[in-house]
């Protein structure tokens, strides 16, 4: 009786062992981290990244100036400091930093230090803002993709700060059906966000630089 008693005691402390191990491999599987990049018009750099597997969300917003809560037109009327950019969330497990870093890099025209593509000014300049651990990535992503480039890279590597999402009439903006008066006419959002896309010369200026490498340019 008692070794039985006791077998049992055993095998109850194996069962709660593995179901701790298990929990803990899930609890890290889904473990997620941001990135913060500048890469221009922030509504092109969110609907790239939301492509990505292991990406779980990508947010457009501000982030680098010295305004508390700017609106988006205080930061495109310029003086505040910020720039557009993007808070990425994502998974590491499926996928890395080193390899999110490496798609910016390729997504965007880092030699471009007045803006990006036809949206000039310092508002819609590049960088990464590196948070606790990435500087040594973001430095290492640098590095190769100039040396791939062959070209002097002008984004800078900040340390991540505040981060103010945009309002909602930006988030997901090139997948909207809401139609909307444009310079193209009446559209909705994401027929105006594409039209503008083509019309910014983005991908074109990207598979000029990055050839094969670019990997959202014409998707």
């Amino acid at each position: 009786m008692t070794q039985t008693r006791t077998l049992k005691t055993v095998l109850l402390g194996l069962t709660i062992a593995l179901g701790l191990v298990a929990q803990s491999k899930t609890a890290h599987a889904d473990a997620t981290e941001t990135l913060t990049v500048a890469g221009g018009c922030f509504w092109c750099v969110e609907a790239d990244f939301e492509k990505v597997r292991g990406v779980k969300e990508v947010v457009s917003g501000f982030t680098g100036g010295d305004v508390e809560d700017p609106t988006y037109k205080q930061v495109v009327r310029g003086g505040t400091g910020h720039v557009e950019a993007v808070q990425i969330t994502f998974v590491p497990a499926q996928v890395s930093a080193d390899t999110l870093l490496a798609m910016f890099f390729r997504s965007i025209d880092p030699t471009d230090a007045g803006g990006q593509f036809c949206d000039r000014g310092q508002t819609y300049t590049t960088a990464i803002f590196a948070g606790p651990g990435q500087t040594a990535a973001a430095e290492k992503a640098k590095a190769d993709a100039q040396a791939a480039l062959g070209q002097p890279i002008v984004t800078p590597i900040r340390t991540a700060g505040a981060f103010y999402p945009a309002d909602s009439y930006h988030q997901d903006y090139y997948k909207q059906d809401k139609v909307i008066l444009t310079r193209f006419g009446p559209k909705s959002k994401a027929k105006a966000y594409k039209a503008y896309r083509d019309a910014c010369g983005r991908d074109a200026r990207v598979k000029e630089l990055w050839g094969s490498a670019a990997p959202f340019a014409g998707s």
